[in-house]
Formats: structure tokens, sequence, C-alpha cells
């Protein structure tokens, strides 16, 4: 037995097409956003350093008088390693400690809160925290654990290694005399040399993470787009979902159409007069001078609805004038409930008035 298989069943399972808006902002609610963790974390890193860069000195001196002033205050190890005494000198010990981290601690706080914001704006949502299924599936999990995100993490793991290794290394070595020499030099001249080596040490890993951070942005860029792509069906279902169905908006149009059709042949027993092509055009023409201040378009329309015009307007004692000119001028220019343009109120004048003179006689 043979077998067909209509390929096209599944031509739309490709995710070919751009997000839309609205599948933008649903993935936002739903927690997935452009974010690059190695951002942050360079950029605590970067903020952290620059703060110790200029508090560092701050932090040595407050951190050395108060172990100065600690050590030089003990006059009795008995008395001092007393249960109450080193419990007390423990507490303000790590007082200290706080005290002097904290900066530190808060700048990296509040950087990591500036450059989330900066990558993903004001987002509070509980979403991702709920319980799914297929995060406790072991197949889904096997699948992550090889996907080619893990892969590209566990490469960029792997080349942030190399190249800080590398950097370190490169730098070491072309530092090393420097390096040997600080064992030989007075304490502070040591202590300002190391710290001016290091700081190009750390300098040179900062570049390194920087150039990371940007190649791992654009990673994360690539695979939010392509995750956020919709297939043609998708496409097809929120467009039904947003605007509505294509089918049932033009039979929604379509009986809008026939309602306002209905209303406008119910105003046409109203009308002065009705101008005709006479075969294709009809249009019916009110002047009520207390209202408006020239005549106005109470219906117009063509061939089958002109036709149903003609017919109210003999119904109702409508007289009917042929001017093929001035049907098609004000069928073309005029919309319905409008008041007739300047250039045309001559001949509608004229007709007018031809109509006034057949009720006069």
């Amino acid at each position: 037995m043979d077998f067909k298989i209509n390929l096209q069943l599944f031509a739309d399972a490709e995710k070919t097409e751009e997000a839309t808006p609205k599948k933008r902002k649903d993935a936002r609610e739903e927690g997935q956003v452009l974010q690059s963790r190695e951002i942050t974390s360079v950029f605590m890193l970067l903020s952290s350093f620059l703060l110790l860069k200029f508090y560092g000195e701050h932090f040595i001196n407050s951190l050395m008088k108060y172990m100065t002033n600690l050590f030089s205050n003990i006059e009795n190890i008995d008395i001092y390693f007393y249960e109450n005494n080193l419990m007390l000198e423990f507490t303000k010990t790590i007082a200290v400690f706080i005290g002097l981290i904290a900066p530190m601690l808060l700048v990296a706080f509040f950087s990591a809160l500036i450059i989330n914001y900066l990558q993903v704006g004001f987002l509070f949502t509980t979403k991702p925290l709920k319980l799914k299924l297929n995060r406790i599936n072991p197949i889904e999990g096997f699948k992550r654990l090889f996907s080619k995100r893990a892969l590209m993490e566990l490469l960029k793991s792997n080349l942030k290694i190399i190249l800080i290794g590398y950097t370190a290394y490169s730098f070491i070595k072309k530092n090393m005399l420097k390096i040997m020499e600080l064992p030989r030099l007075e304490t502070t001249i040591m202590l300002k040399n190391f710290a001016s080596i290091a700081f190009s040490f750390v300098i040179n890993i900062i570049v390194v993470l920087v150039v990371l951070a940007v190649m791992d942005y654009f990673f994360q860029w690539r695979e939010y787009e392509k995750n956020l792509k919709m297939t043609k069906h998708e496409v097809k279902e929120e467009y039904k979902q947003t605007e509505g169905d294509p089918l049932v908006k033009s039979k929604i149009r379509e009986k809008q159409r026939r309602i306002a059709m209905s209303r406008m042949i119910q105003e046409v027993p109203r009308a002065d007069v009705i101008i005709t092509n006479p075969t294709h055009i009809a249009v019916a023409i009110k002047y009520d001078k207390d209202s408006y201040v020239a005549p106005y378009i109470l219906a117009k329309g063509v061939d089958i609805i002109a036709e149903n015009i003609k017919n109210v307007g003999k119904e109702n004692s409508v007289p009917i004038v042929e001017n093929k000119p001035l049907a098609r001028a004000l069928y073309d220019t005029v919309d319905i409930g409008d008041i007739i343009p300047e250039e045309l109120y001559e001949a509608v004048a004229e007709v007018l008035a031809y109509v006034y003179s057949l009720k006069d006689n």
C-alpha cells in the first residue's frame, strides 16, 4: 500500500517569521528578556574595582588603625580571652569589617541594579518561578544538558579560562622583574608598587572580560530573537485573536453595510429631488435652509442601489431628474450627509428651481 504525505501540512512548522509586538510583550511578561549575565558581572567588577582604587587607601588605613588599637590595648591575655571580653571584641571586629566593606557591597548591588535596568528595563513578574512539569522531566533535562545553549555556555567558560589564563601569564612574564623586586623594597614603597602592578593586572583582566561580555551579548541577542520567531500559523492565529477572524470581520462589515444601506434608503422619501445618470447613478438631495447653508446628500448609489433609490423615490413621489454630468460629479465628490461644494451650487440650484416650479404647478 502506498502512502502519500502532503508536505505542505508541515510547511508552517518552521519558525521563519519575525516576532510580533504582542509576542514580544507576552514573552517579556513570562520573564523571557534579552539579558547577558557577563555584562552584569563585568560592570559589577569594574565599578567595585574603581571604588577600591579610590577607597582602598582609606580601607587599609582604617583596618590597620583598628588592628593596632586592638592589640595595643591587650594588657592581660587571660582577661582578654575571657568569654565575655572575647565575644565583645569579636562583635566589634565584625562591625568594623561590615562598615568597611559596606560601600563596596552597595556599589556592587546598585551596579547590578543599573546594568540590569539598562538591559531589561523595569520588570516584575513571578511567572518564571512557577513550577513547570517539563523542568523535572528527565528527557527534557537531558535535551537541555546537550542543547546548543549548554554547548555555547561550556565553550564560553573554557574560552574565558583560556583568555584570562593567557592574559595573566603574559602580564606576569612582562612584569616579572618588578614583581621580583618587591620584597627588596621598603614596606611603604613595596605596597605602592604592588598596588600599581595589581591595578594594571586587573585592568588587563577587565578588558578581556569586556570583550567576552560583548560577544556573549551578541550571542544572547541572536538566541533571543531566534526563540521569539514564529511560524506562519502562529502569526495567523495571533492576528485572529487580536484583530478577529477575517471571515467573521468581513461578514460583520457586510452586515454593517446592509444596515447603513437600509438607513440610507429610509432617508430617500425626505429628498427634494433624485438626480440620475440615468441608469447607473442616483443621488438624492435635500435642501433644509433652517439646518444647512446649502443642499446636502441624503443618499447615493450605483447600479442596484441606484435602482432602489429611484424605486423608493417613485413610491414616495420624489421628483427624478436626469442630469448625467451633475449626477457623476455629486457621486464622486460628495459623501452622504455632506453639503454640496460651491462649484456645484449653480447646477444644483437650477435642478431645485425646476423641481419647485413643478410643485407650484
